[in-house]
């Protein structure tokens, strides 16, 4: 019984910001304990709420989204799915959709009802492949993206998706959407120094430290 007490104590003393990242961090576990190189070193490091502040937010961008809340936002590098030239963006997530934003313009919008799941590999890289729906016509293919923050980008995302095992974790290579009915392929592998480049045979390649 004093056990218990102690136990209902301590948790009446965490803060909601505090309890928000102990959720995540479990769905974490679930989608990566085992699965994804590097996961045992994340253990260690905290959340943040957002990796950009709101005054990094063009303020277009905000008058755009109205009523829409941003709830996480993070840079990223965005691949084109066609010559994956890389170009720097702002990922935006909002209770209903993912948007990819460039200064003060709306790129992309994602709504992850639309979404048919999110990929990324098994090693240390931090790609993330978002899958879309054939159905949604306003998307012309998958959207690849590079992040620092891997494992905390995908678990919000996924708690945000709100969908059983709509992560899901690959080895060796993944096959994306180019555009309908055409697919790509990313190729993840190790080396001595971080690379993403187009390789001869015409693939994303992957090269993430061992």
């Amino acid at each position: 019984m004093c056990t218990r007490n102690l136990v209902r104590k301590y948790c009446r003393g965490i803060s909601a910001e505090r309890k928000a990242m102990m959720q995540q961090k479990a769905v974490t576990s679930g989608l990566f304990r085992g699965k994804k190189e590097g996961y045992a070193e994340s253990l260690s490091q905290p959340f943040a709420s957002s990796r950009l502040d709101e005054g990094k937010i063009n303020p277009k961008v905000l008058q755009l989204l109205g009523s829409e809340k941003i709830q996480y936002g993070v840079p990223v590098i965005k691949y084109d799915r066609k010559g994956f030239k890389a170009r720097q963006r702002q990922l935006l997530l909002t209770l209903r959709s993912a948007y990819l934003v460039e200064f003060s313009k709306i790129k992309q919008k994602m709504e992850y009802s639309a979404l048919r799941g999110v990929s990324t590999s098994s090693l240390r890289d931090g790609i993330l492949v978002i899958h879309v729906s054939p159905a949604d016509k306003q998307q012309k293919g998958d959207t690849i993206l590079q992040c620092e923050h891997i494992f905390e980008v995908a678990t919000k995302l996924a708690m945000l998706i709100k969908r059983e095992h709509v992560v899901r974790v690959v080895q060796g290579s993944l096959q994306f959407c180019v555009s309908p009915g055409r697919e790509g392929t990313i190729v993840f592998e190790t080396g001595e120094e971080d690379q993403v480049y187009k390789d001869k045979n015409g693939q994303l390649r992957v090269v993430g430290p061992s």
